[in-house]
This record gives structure tokens, C-alpha cells and sequence, in this order.
């Protein structure tokens, strides 16, 4: 099994916490986004993912792509623990919850975006953090909304184990920290996402704990 990815992709940081929580072993494969190696765009890879990004995991002769669809793959091959919980109305939950952050956020700040603000729409460096910032914004607020509605055990966004909405949250709320938005009024996805940065499986998934982080690379 290899996956595809690049060390500060949102949608590769998920899918590496999903393959430590399932304590499968994958090989890593980087994709180097930036200019001017962007090898999201050689033919290579666009023959692996036509869409160009990444994360892309490819199991034998099959070839995924979508981190939540790799996630949910991989929690119906490695059932334990289980991403997703078994009621229905809990499942869509704690999808709707993941779906916020992996459609809703992460799309409008993904670096494609950001580039194309800066080069075709000519925006410089402050305008296009407050559109980082606003878009974070509005998706945080409202996420925070909806954690304290649901009433989870205040280490998860719901219930009392990790699910596929933590998976997401933890990678968003790295990405607003390092572009320097503010979480301080998100108490309660700050107080989650502490505690699950503290679990092993999402620490050895960080950015920062990859090989290319180690090796001093810089985006």
C-alpha cells in the first residue's frame, strides 16, 4: 500500500491519522506541491489522480483518491476502532461534522485557491490572508456551534472516541495556526483538538514529524 501525499496537505495529514489509528503500514510517497516542482501536474501522477490532487492511496491494483473516501475505505477493510459510529443518526453526525471541515473550509483555502487569488485575481499577501481568515472563521464559529449542541465528552467531537470528525478537525486547526488565524474563540475545538494532538496516532501524522519536515523543508 502506498500513499501519495504531500507532509502539509490537510487531506494527507487525515488520511496518515486514519492509517496510524488503524495501525496499518503504508508507504509514503512524496508529491511535491511546490513551484516550481509542482508534481501534482506531471503526467505521472495526473495518470494516478486526473484532478491533480493529493492525497491518492493506491492498494494493490486499486487507486483512491478523496481523503474521506480513503478514510471510510480503510475503516471498512481495518474495522477496529471503528471511525464511524454504529447508529445511523450518530453516523450522520459525525459525518456532517467532517463534511464542514473537508467541503465547507478547507476547499476555499486550499492552496490551488490561494494561488489563483494571488496570480490571475491579483491579490496581494493581506488580502489574501483575510480571505484565509474569514472563510476559517465562519466555518470554526459555526463548527463550535454545532460540538457544544451535540454535547460530546469535551476530548472529542463527538461522544467519547475518536471519529472521523477529529480526524479532520485536528489537520484544519493546524493549517489556521500556522496561517496565524485566531482559535481563541473556539474554546471548546481548542480543548478537543489539545487532546487529540496528545494521542500517538494523530502526533506521528503531523506535518512537522514528517521525513521532508525533518529534512528542513519549507513551503
Amino acid at each position: 500500500m502506498k500513499l501519495y501525499g504531500y507532509f502539509r496537505s490537510s487531506a494527507a495529514y487525515r488520511v496518515r491519522i486514519a492509517l496510524n489509528l488503524k495501525g496499518v503500514d503504508c508507504e509514503s510517497v512524496l508529491v511535491d506541491l511546490r513551484a516550481p516542482v509542482s508534481a501534482q501536474h506531471t503526467p505521472e501522477f495526473l495518470a494516478l489522480n486526473p484532478q491533480g490532487l493529493v492525497p491518492v492511496l493506491v492498494d494493490g491494483a486499486t487507486v483512491l483518491t478523496q481523503s474521506l473516501a480513503i478514510i471510510e475505505y480503510l475503516d471498512e477493510r481495518h474495522p477496529q476502532p471503528p471511525l464511524l459510529p454504529v447508529a445511523p443518526v450518530d453516523r450522520a453526525q459525525v459525518r456532517a461534522l467532517a463534511l464542514a471541515i473537508a467541503c465547507d473550509i478547507h476547499p476555499l483555502n486550499n492552496t490551488s485557491v490561494l494561488s489563483y487569488l494571488r496570480t490571475a485575481l491579483a491579490a496581494d499577501e493581506a488580502a489574501v490572508n483575510a480571505w484565509y481568515a474569514h472563510w476559517v472563521a465562519r466555518g470554526l464559529r459555526a463548527l463550535e456551534a454545532q460540538v457544544a449542541r451535540l454535547g460530546g465528552d469535551g476530548r472529542h467531537m463527538f461522544g467519547g472516541s475518536v471519529t472521523l470528525a477529529d480526524v479532520c478537525l485536528v489537520p484544519q486547526m493546524y493549517n489556521a495556526r500556522r496561517f496565524h488565524c485566531d482559535v481563541t474563540p473556539y474554546p471548546t475545538l481548542r480543548t478537543i483538538c489539545a487532546h487529540l494532538e496528545t494521542l500517538p496516532a494523530f502526533a506521528r501524522a503531523a506535518p512537522d514529524a514528517q521525513p521532508e519536515a525533518l529534512r528542513g523543508a519549507s513551503a
